[in-house]
Formats: structure tokens, C-alpha cells, sequence
């Protein structure tokens, strides 16, 4: 008896759910800053040519969005999340209590993250050891740029980048931070933790989420350079240039071929109870996944994107159209 019942209450909990998801019918999508604008334009193209309703995307920062993605299923929690960095063991935990346990996992393609600054501005070439000087905690502190190197422009240290709840700042604290900071000969135990943290006493100003916002307050100030993913160096080409790290540049092909250092895989995570249930879930996705958008000469490539290998695209193809779900296997 006792089993009949818990069984009948997680009927009840389930068609609570599945009703006010239903109640929705419009994809709601979560999350990164970076993924957004790929989103965003996957959403129009999907509202243009299908009979479901255009989703509403919105950029929450992937930290912010993976949040509300794992807080629980029902029409008051978004059914995807875009993420620049890979989901955490604790995030997919956190999935797993609230009852969000079917999830499937997307690589979109790849970005890079660049420093960049105005196109007036001076040029810079850095090394991920003089970027962890220059912006680390618990460094040496410098106030001016030739104070890192005498070879660097005697300017004030000014750094716009992502906020703590970014996908961005997480992959810059793990690709420049870490590995900077053991480029500068400190102790691998120390990098992974205190030598990470980017200092708050002024250098670094967290800029938000809206990295058009990094983009423009760039050309208003000549002095300051900003962080961001590699679509926006592409898409404003015109106002702003890329500084090269470890003496590569930041280019569609430097980051396709891994040989720029500060690059990472993109991602989208469906929540796999929601489909059928709010419409077009699976169909958004597989117009992501589609050649036109995705793919070597798909649009979001027009809009900086770096795309999957062939064989890895139709892997992620397969992973949509079968819903697989992840394991959290491999997760950090």
C-alpha cells in the first residue's frame, strides 16, 4: 500500500507539472551572454518558418541561467539554458533534487574569449602570465600596464569583463587566470584556487552581462580593453581589434584550430520533461542543429560562431533527435 501511494503521488506531482507547463506555448530559454545572440537568431529563424510561436530568449549569464533551468519543472521554469561553459557537478545535483533528471546536453560550436579594446587605441600583444599580473588578487597588484611589462603601454590597468555569474568569467578565470598564474611560476595548488580570483580594488570592473555594453563603452574610452566572446570582436570589426595572447591572434581560424589558447565549447541543455509538453521544444533544437544554422556555411557562422567538426555536429544531431539524456559523468 504504502508503495501505491508514494507511486499515486508522483502522478499527482507529474500531471501538476505537465499541466502548467502546458499552460505555456512559447519556449522560454535561459543563460549565457554569449550564446544569446546565436539564440536569439535560431529563435527568429524558427518563428519565421514554422507555424510555433517565436521563443523568448533571455540573457540571464549561464550561472543565472542553469539556476533557474535546475529550480524545477512546471511553466514557471525555462525549458532550456545556454551556457559558454559546461555544466557543474553541483548544478546537475542541483537538477537532480528538484526532480529536473532528464536532461539532454548540446554542443553548439566553439568561441573564443579575446581581450579587446578600441581601434584608436594602442595595440597589445600579452601573455596570459602578464594578463594574471596585471588582474590577479592575490598577484603583485600593478596600477599601470608598463608596471607589468616595461614593454606595455604606460596606461592605467582598466579591464571591463563578466560578472561572477558569467559562463565568460568562468572559462577566463580557468584558460588566463590558472594557467597564467602557473606560467608566472607559482605553485599548481595555489593557481587552482586564491591565484584564480581577479582582483576587486579597481582595475577589473565587472561590466555585466550585456557585452554590447563592453563593446561601446570600449570606444568611449580608448584606455580600457574588455572581455568577451570572440562573436562580438567579429561582429564590431569595425570599432574594436582583438589583442593577440601567447603571440596568437584571435581569429575564426586560430580558435577553429585550437591553436588560439583562450577558447571553449558552447552549450544548450534541454529540459527533457518539458517536451511535448510546451510546444516546440524539439524543433527549436533541431533547427539549432540544422546545416543552416550550425553547419560549415550555416548563418550562425555569419555571426561568429566556430562550428563542430562534421562528425560532431551529427553527434549532437543525434543526441537531439533522440533526447539522450546525460549522466553528469565527467563533470567538474
Amino acid at each position: 500500500m504504502s508503495f501505491l501511494k508514494i507511486a499515486a503521488s508522483a502522478l499527482v506531482v507529474a500531471g501538476i507539472s505537465a499541466s502548467a507547463a502546458a499552460a505555456r506555448e512559447q519556449i522560454r530559454i535561459v543563460g549565457s551572454s554569449t550564446v544569446f545572440p546565436f539564440s536569439t537568431a535560431v529563435a527568429e529563424q524558427f518563428g519565421k518558418t514554422t507555424d510555433f510561436k517565436t521563443p523568448v530568449v533571455e540573457s540571464t549569464g549561464s550561472g543565472g541561467g542553469l539556476k533557474l533551468f535546475c529550480a524545477g519543472v512546471g511553466q514557471e521554469h525555462p525549458d532550456i539554458a545556454n551556457s559558454s561553459r559546461r555544466m557543474k557537478a553541483k548544478e546537475f545535483r542541483t537538477c537532480q533534487e528538484n526532480g529536473v533528471t532528464d536532461i539532454t546536453e548540446v554542443v553548439i560550436g566553439f568561441d573564443g574569449i579575446v581581450i579587446a579594446n578600441a581601434m584608436e587605441a594602442p595595440e597589445f600583444s600579452l601573455t596570459r602570465a602578464q594578463l594574471w599580473t596585471a588582474l590577479a588578487a592575490a598577484g603583485p597588484r600593478p596600477k599601470t600596464w608598463d608596471e607589468v611589462d616595461p614593454s606595455l603601454p604606460a596606461t592605467k590597468i582598466e579591464v571591463l569583463g563578466p560578472p561572477p555569474s558569467s559562463g565568460t568569467r568562468d572559462a577566463f578565470e580557468e584558460l588566463v587566470m590558472i594557467e597564467g598564474c602557473r606560467a608566472a611560476g607559482n605553485e599548481k595548488s595555489f593557481c587552482k584556487k586564491e591565484g584564480k580570483e581577479v582582483r576587486d580594488d579597481g582595475p577589473y570592473v565587472e561590466a555585466g552581462e550585456n557585452d554590447n555594453l563592453i563593446v561601446s563603452k570600449l570606444e568611449a574610452n580608448p584606455n580600457a580593453l574588455g572581455i568577451f566572446g570572440f562573436s562580438f570582436l567579429d561582429q564590431n570589426a569595425d570599432a574594436i581589434k582583438g589583442a593577440w595572447v601567447d603571440d596568437v591572434e584571435p581569429t575564426f581560424e586560430n580558435i577553429s584550430d585550437g591553436s588560439y589558447p583562450v577558447s571553449r565549447s558552447l552549450y544548450f541543455y534541454i529540459k527533457n520533461a518539458h517536451v511535448g509538453v510546451v510546444p516546440g521544444i524539439r524543433e527549436y533544437a533541431t533547427e539549432f542543429l540544422s546545416d543552416a544554422a550550425t553547419g560549415e556555411d550555416g548563418y550562425l557562422v555569419d555571426k561568429g560562431l566556430i562550428p563542430l567538426p562534421k562528425e560532431r555536429h551529427d553527434e549532437m544531431r543525434e543526441a537531439v533527435a533522440g533526447l539522450v539524456p546525460m549522466t553528469g559523468e565527467g563533470l567538474n
